[in-house]
């Protein structure tokens, strides 16, 4: 599909930021308006005091530490779920909690959240309380089996409530009705962090920690596990998550970070001494993810949790194979999913504005990788079904900007009830099921709500750019300097350019990667460029090209030189 090149527009004067013109321009863009907003100290963090029932949800865990309850926790089977797991598992050892242990559902036997299903298994652990991290906003039925098995739950979570809350004996979610928590952006990691953040200073003010004689913990020691769940779910880099993320970022390139987290980055062929964001949400987080998505996540918490180095690396390398089969499995989907689509085409002539695939055959824990990719292709929501237990389909969707997803689906539900037998989710991604012999039904009713929120126009793509480079920008040190200027992510978008250049020549890389070597209008400077899986998108001959590039500075053998990472060419 064609995409248009758009200059963001300025929507912030920065003329008095402290710093170099290029990021002035690049941080106008991004509607910053002082140097305050890109603060990245600690102290400039929200208390948790803003958040609703924060302080019976301390209340719910003090009692639990003093008398000795056996606390279980109930993790979600992604990367924020496993990073919010063993951040609440670390934490609550080290607060002296007397057994704390935790359960993740299978994605394949248990369904999502506190289902009344994992609440049986959770039972053989005779917990006293169980605490929900990334998830049980929408565990109703859960709740209500856990009560009336005598346990007490907490719930800690970020996704959008439904219109009733589940009878928990707290709830922390900076999303629910009341809560004047200023972010609402914060992910299940987050959440979770605050929750124990209030909790250790309880302690420390009723003197917990000197009557035991613990060491008291510091909550930036948990940071590594916050910044990786907090980019994992690709939610909005506001603020108080860029100060989140940049701080345990820090932490990981310092060394101080769980030794699971090493592995993970060894595996990857990642340096964690220069780990960035994009780093965290391109290489390693699908390798923890693909635990969750095609096996058990326990997998993925056993990782961050390990201690002992050569442990954790064997676990990394177990998620490196699952995260190698998951891409097979995914190449396969992908290339199923785009003959679908040319069979829609030459079936209808147009494809729906809000897309739905299905296929008897495919994995349902790759749909939401292959519903991604589609969404970027095609710029428009897209939902991909697998089969799921009892008739059932179990869906995952991602979304364009401009459309709220989950609000989409209750607008189908509300209008069709009885159509959606579970959904929830977020702005930009969903998970719903429903039944098989509905599937046809939902699929209009999608569309004709998304046609309710897109327009043709909105269909034809676009890449935001920051425009033009001057020849003096090319450069590893501007490099270095846009890398330093972030965390860049959700909502916070790493600097994108565009330009046209002068091929002096290229090659393709094992079939389907692109390296240019190519040179600025009027500069005697030969740049080099890398475009992966584009090799189709050039015409050998071409003698210029207009491209959508980011400024890297690639690390090759312990040496660092400047090259562009194309994201979008085509000629000039």
């Amino acid at each position: 599909m064609s995409r248009l090149i758009v200059r963001r527009p300025a929507t912030a004067s920065t003329a008095d930021l402290p710093v170099a013109p290029l990021l002035r321009r690049i941080y106008a863009a991004r509607n910053v308006h002082s140097a305050a907003e890109l603060a990245r100290e600690l102290r400039h963090l929200t208390t948790p005091a803003a958040l609703r029932h924060i302080d019976q949800a301390v209340d719910l865990l003090h009692t639990a530490l003093r008398e000795r309850w056996r606390i279980l926790i109930i993790a979600d089977f992604d990367a924020d779920g496993a990073t919010s797991c063993a951040l609440a598992v670390r934490a609550l050892r080290a607060f002296g909690a007397a057994w704390v242990g935790y359960r993740v559902p299978n994605r394949f036997e248990h369904n999502y959240g506190l289902t009344p299903e994992i609440v049986a298994v959770a039972a053989q652990d005779r917990p006293d309380l169980l605490v929900t991290v990334d998830n049980g906003i929408s565990s109703h039925d859960g709740v209500r089996a856990a009560r009336n098995l005598g346990m007490r739950v907490l719930i800690t979570d970020h996704h959008l409530p439904g219109r009733d809350l589940p009878p928990a004996e707290a709830i922390v979610n900076p999303n629910q009705p009341g809560d004047a928590f200023p972010s609402k952006c914060l992910a299940g990691v987050g959440v979770i962090f605050y929750v124990l953040s209030a909790l250790r200073t309880r302690l420390r003010e009723t003197g917990w920690f000197a009557a035991r004689e613990l060491p008291e913990p510091n909550m930036a020691r948990f940071l590594d596990l916050v910044a990786f769940g907090t980019v994992a779910d690709v939610v909005p880099l506001d603020h108080l998550n860029r100060i989140l993320v940049e701080q345990g970022l820090r932490r990981i390139r310092q060394g101080q970070c769980a030794p699971g987290i090493t592995a993970l980055c060894a595996v990857a062929g990642r340096n964690p001494r220069r780990l960035t964001a994009g780093d965290i949400g391109f290489y390693l987080a699908p390798r923890l993810n693909a635990a969750g998505r095609l096996e058990d996540m326990g997998q993925g918490i056993e990782c961050l949790l390990g201690d002992d180095p050569a442990a954790v690396r064997a676990i990394a390398h177990r998620l490196d194979a699952i995260n190698r089969r998951r891409n097979d499995i995914t190449t396969r989907m992908q290339a199923q999913a785009l003959d679908s689509l040319d069979r829609l085409l030459l079936d209808r002539g147009e494809l729906a504005f809000g897309l739905c695939l299905f296929d008897a055959g495919w994995h349902p824990g790759v749909a939401g990788i292959i519903a991604g990719r589609l969404k970027e292709r095609l710029h428009r929501p897209v939902i991909v079904f697998a089969p799921d237990r009892d008739g059932k389909l179990k869906g995952s969707g991602r979304s364009v900007d401009g459309v709220h997803l989950r609000d989409a689906l209750a607008a189908v539900a509300t209008r069709a009830p009885g159509l959606i037998d579970h959904f929830g989710g977020h702005a930009m991604a969903v998970g719903l099921t429903l039944a098989a012999e509905r599937l046809e039904s939902f699929r209009q009713a999608f569309d004709a709500e998304i046609r309710q929120w897109l327009t043709a126009e909105d269909l034809h793509g676009r890449l935001l750019s920051d425009g033009e480079l001057e020849p003096a920008d090319f450069s590893l040190e501007v490099a270095e300097l846009l890398r330093e200027a972030g965390p860049w992510g959700q909502g916070f978008p790493e600097p994108l350019f565009d330009g046209v250049f002068e091929v002096v020549s290229h090659r393709v890389l094992k079939d389907q990667h692109l390296k240019l070597w190519l040179r600025p209008p009027g500069a005697a400077l030969d740049l080099e460029a890398v475009a992966f899986n584009r090799a189709g998108d050039f015409a050998p001959g071409t003698a210029r090209v207009r491209i959508a590039y980011r400024l890297d500075a690639d690390e090759w053998r312990g040496a660092r030189r400047l090259q562009l990472r194309i994201e979008h060419l085509e000629a000039a």
